[in-house]
């Protein structure tokens, strides 16, 4: 008799991107406002949070991570809105048969504060992946001047996800 198959996985994901004068600051599909003007840096609109969701989603099914489907040296994604980039991985994720459950993900970020706009960002990953709000947590921390992101060098997210087997 073999062991049948597991109904559910488990991913996990994190990304970080610098910040910078000149570039537009997006987490969670939100435009938000530096105090000094800056945004993050990346080939795409550099969203670290809905990056980290991707990568947990793609992590759980031993797909890889975002860079093996938008390659940064690939011209058609420069400038790309993550959020569409995340419901073309929840379209793979459905391919090989499984579903999303739930995400817990959080931001770490010195400014701007984002606790004003965490439910924009938790409903504009819902709506991408087709989830109720209630099955996606957002949430965001500072470094408490630590590190990277606690200098104001970059934004980080971590993300994990379960999805069941359809």
């Amino acid at each position: 008799m073999t062991d049948p198959k597991p109904q559910f996985r488990i991913g996990n994901g994190y990304d970080i991107h610098r910040l910078v004068p000149g570039r537009a600051l997006i987490i969670g599909g939100v435009t938000l406002t530096h105090p000094d003007g800056l945004g993050l840096d990346g080939h795409s609109d550099a969203d670290v949070l809905s990056h980290a969701v991707m990568d947990a989603l793609l992590g759980a099914l031993s797909l890889g991570d975002i860079g093996k489907y938008f390659p940064p040296e690939d011209p058609k994604w420069s400038g790309a809105d993550s959020l569409f980039l995340l419901e073309q991985v929840v379209g793979f994720i459905k391919e090989q048969g499984w579903r999303v459950v739930n995400v817990d993900a959080v931001v770490v970020a010195e400014r701007p504060k984002l606790k004003p706009y965490i439910d924009h960002m938790k409903n504009n990953l819902a709506a991408r992946m087709a989830l109720e709000p209630g099955f996606v947590g957002v949430k965001a921390t500072t470094n408490e001047r630590l590190g990277p992101e606690g200098r104001e060098e970059g934004i980080s997210s971590q993300a994990v996800v379960l999805l069941e087997k359809s």
